[in-house]
Parts: structure tokens; C-alpha cells; sequence
């Protein structure tokens, strides 16, 4: 297949000019920022892009550049894939190791996504605000994932974005940061049911807040998710409430976002934090929340040591049992 490059001006206007000629979309990247696409017809490919010099996906993941990050709320977010608006909460990215972002649907309603997968190690979704419906490869039926709910999408796995609420904010991780949304042509969902399915050493989770109780945690209360045995104990995440105090954590990403009300992060100087404040602790650096308001809550992520390289580069994944 020839493949021939284009740099353009804008984007999506070149890919919709290429779509009126029949092309398809097969690759986008990054989700946040789109800057290059490849679009295929036949044996004609074709690669455009407003940023020639940019690293394209990688197999490799880049080294972990640790650091304290602390992004406060109301920092401005940019038109991303599917129109959705994204917001950067870790704006080094950790040496181009680890990206989150708060996406946002503003108007609701259907969302111009199509079935789609990522190359990556890890990446998880969950719902701030409002309530998004969606659809996974083996996964059964779509279903609405609301306040306080989370999937882990494991490697590859096939998926799209149906619809969503007004105001809709979700929280996004994943590594490594610049990784590609790659469109399957072929398969369309829902596409039967089959939940034991690895892909990559890892299974496909949903977390539903409203069945899950709060339990002690560091002195506070926290939801637990099952995110350890999902990803193979690659990470662990949960929602928190009241004052706690964390343990040094010895893997690479332990990150939080404040998901309502204030409090003091007691780390360092000290930072007073509001709802939609972000900040990550290097590794093995203790921290503590207090000074916290009744209807404060926090999303924590915290993940192990990953592995130096993706999967490998092959589009299907290992099949079900």
C-alpha cells in the first residue's frame, strides 16, 4: 500500500474532504489535540497533518519522569477527538509516560464517535458529572455509566462512545500519553457477551458507585474498585472521603482529582485545594488530606511499575476461553 503525506491547515477539514472521496478514517492521534491522521481507500493511504515533525504512536513507552503537579480548575480545554473538549491534567505528562484529562460533552446527546481501539498499557475512564452510554467488544449490551461509575479498558479492546448527558465530565487516564485511536471497520457492536476475556493480561471493568459501599480507609472512608485484579495489579483506584493519610507509594503514577468540596493537601508547602483540582505526588512521597469539607471527595489513581514496551503490534487480540 502507498502511503503519501499531506500537511494541511486544519484537520478535520482535510479528513472530511478526503471522506466526500471515499476514504475511511484508520487512524487519529492524540485523542486530546488531534493533529495527524491516516485515511485509507483501496491501496491509496494517505497521512495527513499540521504537525509534520511530530513523534507519531510508539510501541515503546517513554521513560517515567516523576515530578509534583498540581492543575488547578478552570485551566481552558481544546476541541479533541469526536468533538469532545479536553482539559490537560498533567500538562508534563511525566515524561510522556502518563496522560489525564477531564473531557467534557457540553450539549449532550449523540456523540460522532465509531467503534474504535488503543494501543496502551493502561487506561481507565470515569464519570465526574452527568452519565454517558457505551458499548465494548464482548462486553454484552451498551449500558449508561453515571456519577461516580468507572470502566478499565484493557488493551485493545473495541469500543465506542453512544451518547451522553448535558454537562457530561468524565476523567480520563491512560499511558502511555501519545497513543492512537485506531478505527476497526469491521466489527460492530454490540457484539455478543463473553465477560472472562483477557486482552493483554487484563479484563475488562465496570465499576458501579451506587452498589459499591464506603469502607475505612487511611482514616477516612473510600470506595474501593477492582481495578488490582482486573489489570493484574498494574493499579489501583478508588473514590475518597474525609481526611485520610496515604503511605508512601512506590510504583510510578499516584495521582488525585477533586471531584467536590475543598480541603488542604498536606504535602510540601501545602495546597488548598477546590472541586476539579488535580495534582500528582512523586514516588515515595507520604501525603495527607485534611482540613476537608462534608461533601468533599477524591478520585485516586496509583499504578505499578509498567512495562518498558506495548503488546505487540498485532490488531486482534489473544481469543476468549
Amino acid at each position: 500500500m502507498s502511503e503519501r503525506e499531506i500537511v494541511c491547515g486544519n484537520l478535520a477539514q482535510a479528513i472530511d474532504d478526503f471522506r466526500r472521496e471515499g476514504f475511511r478514517l484508520d487512524l487519529i492521534y492524540p485523542a486530546d489535540d488531534p493533529h495527524s491522521a491516516i485515511l485509507g481507500k483501496g491501496a491509496d493511504s494517505v497521512r495527513l497533518t499540521t504537525r509534520p515533525d511530530a513523534a507519531a504512536p510508539s510501541e515503546a513507552l517513554a521513560p517515567f519522569a516523576p515530578e509534583f503537579v498540581l492543575s488547578r480548575a478552570g485551566a481552558s480545554g481544546g476541541e479533541g477527538r469526536a468533538g469532545m473538549l479536553y482539559r490537560d491534567l498533567i500538562p508534563g505528562r511525566l515524561g510522556g509516560r502518563y496522560i489525564a484529562s477531564l473531557i467534557s460533552i457540553p450539549d449532550g446527546g449523540p456523540v460522532a464517535d465509531w467503534v474504535h481501539f488503543h494501543r496502551v498499557a493502561f487506561q481507565m475512564i470515569y464519570v465526574r458529572r452527568g452519565w454517558v452510554r457505551v458499548v465494548y467488544e464482548d462486553q454484552g449490551e451498551p449500558f449508561v455509566m453515571r456519577e461516580g461509575d468507572l470502566v478499565l479498558q484493557p488493551p485493545r479492546i473495541r469500543h465506542r462512545v453512544l451518547e451522553s448527558s448535558p454537562e457530561l465530565e468524565v476523567i480520563e487516564i491512560g499511558a502511555p500519553a501519545l497513543h492512537g485511536t485506531y478505527a476497526d471497520h469491521e466489527m460492530e457492536l454490540p457484539n455478543g457477551s463473553n465477560p472472562g476475556r483477557m486482552f493483554a493480561g487484563q479484563h475488562f471493568l465496570r465499576h458501579i458507585a451506587a452498589e459499591t459501599t464506603w469502607t475505612a480507609y487511611c482514616g477516612g472512608e473510600a470506595q474501593e474498585t477492582a481495578m488490582i485484579d482486573a489489570t493484574g495489579r498494574l493499579a489501583e483506584v478508588r473514590t475518597l472521603r474525609g481526611d485520610v493519610s496515604v503511605a508512601a507509594h512506590h510504583g510510578e503514577l499516584d495521582f488525585g482529582f477533586v471531584l467536590d468540596g475543598s480541603a488542604k493537601l498536606d504535602f510540601g508547602e501545602g495546597f488548598d485545594l477546590g472541586p476539579g483540582d488535580a495534582f500528582v505526588i512523586p514516588p515515595s512521597g507520604d501525603w495527607r488530606i485534611t482540613h476537608s469539607s462534608g461533601d468533599f471527595s477524591l478520585l485516586q489513581v496509583r499504578t505499578a511499575r509498567l512495562p518498558g514496551l506495548l503488546i505487540s503490534p498485532a490488531d486482534r487480540l489473544q481469543p476468549g476461553p
